[in-house]
Parts: structure tokens; C-alpha cells; sequence
């Protein structure tokens, strides 16, 4: 097998990348923004009017926030696998327009029950979406340059608050103007409508391979589709044929799996209950705001989260990646998140809760370039899949475990949330310790392989 490296020329590289960066990355940012709206719209209808109306307790919420990710899961893997075969133009936008579709009917939810059956079927619709799009980015780059493309795509999830908060606050503040529609339905209605219109259009503009690109020169095209090639030769010669199989086996996929898990815990206990936390500020420290100051204060601890991810990646593009890139952003989360709800202001309550939010976001876009280190083709769909699965176990776990334990530690009528942060700090802090553990075990492989190299013996 012929894995030399294609001839570097810098300005064709240059070009390459830049172009990636400016016609495919902000368009599938902008279907990421929409994705991670709707899915985390419920966290702002619910002290709005939505839990009155529908009268929620706290776990009925948790739940009904949870249940979207085991719709999600169940189909998350054969997703991708589809998308694989089918391609993601055709893939990401089917699944788009279906979660449109059913983000919409949101705005029509009369109790519970049919609460539950559309955040669960809102799941079965999104399943694929997110791991497509990072296996779609990661075949369009090569991996010295993953790093920067997946930072860039990931500032849609901060962005997602820093600008969604505001407009879901106006949205819900329109309250009777549409059809006499409550606020928080006119919200669901105001983010479910672009997933289609945004859908329809990238199965026009997406394409699934450099070679497809009208917009890269021959030569642009060329190089990325030889740079491409000869890393995943590379990858397949040092890993041996890996199998689908593989990919659902190997100890490293199931141990990123479990890191995730607790990145994503601490993420969604914080996006679906930040909303309740900043509504308690009035009892807890005599404070009121309106909706649209509330959802400013929301958007608030994500501004610094998009700066914090954007440098810390920058970083790890320019260092190569470090375990540490990944280690501390979770020990400091990890710390953090308890410690906010033991401040004695909403300032300094936002404040611990900006770090938390900086950290989970400097680390998520550095470990989504590990799973393609040593997996290509299929089983990099599957194990990416399988990651994205496990982790979002606790999109389910995190929500419901929050909303059932801040009812069961509840004051009078009134959740407390300080337990339920404390083991969000918990998975935080296993992720760290998992995260050291892998790249020990990493370590010692490469070590051994370089060791058989040396001496000719065959793996």
C-alpha cells in the first residue's frame, strides 16, 4: 500500500482549508444552531408559562426534557450508517426537514403526556444528526486542521444561547400576537419553521467530497482528496482492517463513550435547568426580570464559553493535541458547577456559571478529533455514532436525575438543586480520570508498536 504523503504546497493548503472553512463550516454551523435550539427550546418555555399551563412538577419536566434523547439514541447508529451509505447532503437534510416538521407540532402540546410522545419522537427525527455532521466535517479535512474546523462548527452550541436565549425571550414576549397563541408556543413555533427552510436548502448546497466542490480549484481539489486518502491508508496500516465490528468492541470507542457521558451531563443538566436556576433569583435574592432580561442573563455565561472554545482549540491546532486540552477543561467544570449554587449574588452566580460553561466548551470540539485518529470509512460512522449514543444516555440521565432529586431535596414547594449539581461535578470529575487512564493506555500502545516496528514482528 502506498501511503506517501502528497506533495505539500502551503498556499494550496492554505486555500483549501480557508475555503472549507468559509463555504462548509458556517452552513453546517447554522443546521447545528437550529438543531440545538430546538432541542433545548422546552428549557425556556418551561418557566414562561409552559410548566403552568401544562402543570409540570419538576421531574414531569426532567422527564419530558430526557425522554427526546431515547428516541435520539435508539436510532442514532443505524442514522449514521445511512448517512454513510446515502451521503451526507441528502442524509443531513432529510433529517432537518423531519425534526422541523416535528419541532412545530410543539406549539399545539395540551398536557404532558403528548409533551412526552413529541420530545420522543423530536428525537427519533434529529437521530444522526450531530455525529453526521462531525463525521461529514471530518472527511473534508485532514487531521492537523480538525481541531480549528470542529471549533469553528462548534461555536454554534454556545451561540445557540448566546443569541437564542434573547430571541426565544422576544418570541415568548409576543405573547396572543400570533392567533392568540400563548408565548412560549408562538416560540416553538418561531424556531421550528427555519429546520425546514434550512433542510430544503442544504440538499442543494451541501456536497458530500472535495471532488464534488465547484468552488475549490483543480488543484485545491486535488490535494485535499490526495491528503485525505493518504490518511486513512496511514490510519488503516497502523490499525489493521478495522471492521464495523471493531468499532463496537474496541475498549477505546466504549471509554471515549463514557467520557463523553459526562461532558454531555454536565452540559445538558446545565442548558435545560440554567433557565430555573436565573427564575429562582427572584426568591432567593429579591430580584425580578422580565422575560427578555431573563433571557439575556441566560445567553450571558456562553458569550465567554464561544471565546474560551475558539482559543483553547486554536490551541491545540497550534500545540497538536494534549491530553490536557481535554483533562482540565473537566476538572475545572467539574469544581465549578457545584460552587454556583453557594453564591451570594445572581452576578456572582452567572459568574461561576460562565466558567463551567468555558470548560465543557474548550473540551468538547478537541475530543470529537479523537474517535477519526483510528477509525475511517464505516466503522468511524458506527464508533462515532456509538460515542455520541452513550453520551447523550446522559442527555436523558441529566435532566431527569436533576429534576427528580431537586424534588426529592425540595424546601417546602421548592426544588433545591444543590445535590443534583454535585453529581453533575461527579461525572465531570470520572471524565478526567478516564480521560488520563485512555491516554496512559495510548501511550503504552504506541510505544509497543514502534517496539514491534523496530524489530520486524508483525501485529
Amino acid at each position: 500500500m502506498d501511503t506517501t504523503a502528497p506533495a505539500a504546497n502551503p498556499a494550496v493548503e492554505r486555500s483549501a482549508i480557508r475555503k472549507v472553512s468559509i463555504r462548509l463550516v458556517p452552513f453546517v454551523a447554522l443546521m447545528f444552531f437550529i438543531n440545538y435550539l430546538d432541542r433545548t427550546a422546552i428549557g425556556f418555555a418551561a418557566p414562561n408559562g409552559m410548566n403552568e399551563d401544562l402543570a409540570l412538577s419538576a421531574a414531569q419536566f426532567g422527564f419530558a426534557s430526557g425522554v427526546f434523547f431515547i428516541g435520539y439514541i435508539l436510532l442514532e447508529v443505524p442514522s449514521n450508517l445511512a448517512l454513510n451509505k446515502f451521503g451526507a447532503r441528502r442524509w443531513l437534510a432529510r433529517i432537518m426537514v423531519t425534526w422541523g416538521i416535528v419541532a412545530v407540532l410543539f406549539t399545539w402540546v395540551a398536557n404532558f403526556e403528548q409533551l412526552a410522545i413529541l420530545r420522543f419522537v423530536l428525537g427519533v427525527a434529529e437521530a444522526g444528526f450531530f455525529p453526521g455532521a462531525i463525521l461529514f466535517l471530518s472527511l473534508w479535512v485532514p487531521a492537523k486542521h480538525r481541531s480549528k474546523i470542529l471549533a469553528l462548527f462548534y461555536l454554534a452550541q454556545p451561540l445557540t444561547t448566546v443569541i437564542g436565549a434573547p430571541l426565544a425571550g422576544w418570541l415568548i414576549g409576543q405573547h396572543g400576537v400570533f392567533f392568540g397563541l400563548e408565548g412560549w408556543r408562538f416560540m416553538f413555533l418561531g424556531v421550528g419553521l427555519p429546520a425546514i427552510l434550512i433542510g430544503v436548502i442544504a440538499w442543494f448546497y451541501l456536497k458530500d467530497r472535495p471532488a464534488d466542490a465547484k468552488w475549490l480549484t483543480t488543484e485545491e481539489q486535488v490535494w485535499l482528496t490526495a491528503a485525505l486518502a493518504h490518511e486513512k491508508a496511514t490510519t488503516e496500516q497502523k490499525q489493521g482492517h478495522v471492521s464495523l465490528k471493531h468499532a463496537f468492541t474496541s475498549g477505546r470507542v466504549w471509554m471515549l463513550a463514557f467520557i463523553y457521558f459526562g461532558f454531555i451531563y454536565g452540559l445538558y443538566a446545565l442548558g435545560f435547568f440554567l433557565p430555573t436556576i436565573i427564575e429562582g433569583f427572584q426568591e432567593t435574592f429579591g430580584t425580578e426580570f422580565n422575560v427578555m432580561q431573563k433571557g439575556l442573563i441566560t445567553a450571558i455565561p456562553y458569550v465567554p464559553a464561544a471565546i474560551a472554545l475558539y482559543f483553547w482549540s486554536r490551541d491545540a491546532t497550534r500545540r497538536g493535541l494534549k491530553t490536557w486540552h481535554i483533562v482540565i477543561p473537566a476538572i475545572v467544570g467539574a469544581v465549578s458547577i457545584p460552587l454556583a449554587l453557594f453564591a451570594n449574588s445572581p452576578a456572582l452566580t452567572i459568574a461561576i456559571i460562565a466558567v463551567t460553561a468555558m470548560a465543557i466548551f474548550a473540551a468538547l470540539p478537541n475530543f470529537w478529533t479523537l474517535p477519526t485518529q483510528f477509525l475511517t470509512g464505516a466503522a468511524a460512522a458506527a464508533g462515532i455514532a456509538l460515542i455520541n449514543t452513550v453520551g447523550n444516555l446522559a442527555g436523558f440521565s441529566a435532566p431527569y436525575i436533576t429534576g427528580a432529586v431537586a424534588d426529592l431535596t425540595k424546601v417546602g414547594d421548592t426544588p433545591q438543586y444543590v445535590v443534583p449539581m454535585f453529581i453533575v461535578g461527579g461525572f465531570m470529575m470520572i471524565s478526567a480520570t478516564l480521560m488520563v487512564i485512555l491516554s496512559k493506555q495510548r501511550s503504552s500502545r504506541e510505544l509497543r508498536v514502534s517496539h514491534d516496528d523496530l524489530t520486524g514482528k508483525t501485529r
